[in-house]
């Protein structure tokens, strides 16, 4: 069986990034991915624009030319397309890996196609596949969802966003501006302060003029078929409701990384164990890039501020294997 240097899990912005840096350094690897390219931003709202500007989103110093300062998704997903094609990287799409294990100084990684066994493994797989849930009777229905991607849907209809992040505030500006009755539920006291600067004052606008309504301090404590039940403030308050939109924020597969053996801090926002210098976790030769680094802190890494480690696990496999064949040749 083949020996893989390296074995990319992820073919998002950062796994590619990896990709690229691992072709320059003339190791052999693969990327991984469950999905289509940058499967993620695929998933992505329609119309979703970025808060970084494009050079920002840049990967291996490849210009990223944008119509606006701050590119959106069909952008990003055409320049990450061509990332990949142009430079002929090695990947196989929709392969989702199902766990991987080391033994005799090698990694073992089994996909739902193919097992594969290379020296050393990188994981990129970002956070946006497991919702935060909000663990209250009928959040099962039919009518939540916790993914939102084109406002037309949601045109006439009783919409209920609950959130107060950036995925939540931009799916309650466009369904009101598609016609739809949308009533805000947040958590906190205000819109949430990361909200992208540019569209925050358009919510609290709206909410101000009471095209919006929103309930701040509130939670939901129940969901019907055509209404939905609040805690806030005043008491127990029901509304109307055809849909919600559970935007609540999402998180790394933590359960995958425990089963590969990665170590995460005891606390609420349960950190992966690597080093910073190297991105190098407690296992030896596995390493960790983009978001999944930040554990539960998924505001913390970015594309513009995780493109570097591509580079600085780069450096360190290389300079490990020199380490070894020095070695080899006394």
């Amino acid at each position: 069986m083949k020996i893989w240097d390296i074995i990319i899990v992820g073919g998002g912005p950062i796994g590619i990034a990896c990709g690229l840096e691992a072709k320059k350094k003339g190791l052999s690897y693969i990327i991984l991915e469950k999905g289509c390219i940058v499967n993620s931003l695929y998933n992505y709202p329609l119309n979703m624009q970025f808060f970084s500007s494009s050079e920002k989103l840049e990967i291996d110093e490849i210009p990223f030319i944008s119509i606006e300062a701050k590119p959106k998704r069909n952008e990003a997903l055409e320049y990450y397309r061509r990332i990949v094609t142009s430079n002929h990287l090695n990947i196989s799409l929709f392969e989702k890996v199902n766990s991987i294990s080391k033994i005799d100084g090698h990694f073992n990684i089994v996909s739902d196609k193919n097992t594969y066994t290379s020296t050393n493994v990188i994981i990129a797989t970002g956070f946006y596949d497991i919702p935060n849930r909000m663990n209250v009777p009928g959040e099962d229905l039919k009518k939540v969802s916790h993914y939102y991607k084109d406002p037309h849907f949601y045109s006439s209809q009783k919409v209920a966003v609950i959130g107060a992040s950036n995925s939540a505030i931009d799916a309650a500006l466009e369904c009101y501006r598609k016609g739809a009755d949308v009533s805000l539920i947040i958590r906190g006291p205000e819109v949430g302060q990361r909200v992208k600067y540019w569209v925050r004052p358009d919510i609290i606008n709206r909410i101000e003029e009471g095209s919006i309504k929103v309930f701040y301090n509130s939670t939901v404590k129940e969901i019907k078929e055509d209404e939905i039940i609040l805690n806030s403030p005043s008491g127990t308050t029901s509304l109307m409701n055809d849909y919600v939109l559970a935007l609540t924020g999402y998180m790394p597969n933590f359960e995958f990384l425990e089963k590969i053996g990665i170590q995460l801090s005891a606390d609420e926002k349960r950190l992966p164990q690597y080093d910073p210098e190297t991105m190098e976790t407690n296992i030896d030769n596995l390493y960790l890039a983009g978001v999944i680094c930040g554990g539960m802190e998924t505001h913390k890494w970015f594309i513009e501020n995780s493109r570097i480690h591509a580079h600085m696990i780069m450096d360190d496999i290389v300079k490990k294997n020199k380490s070894v064949n020095s070695y080899q040749d006394k």
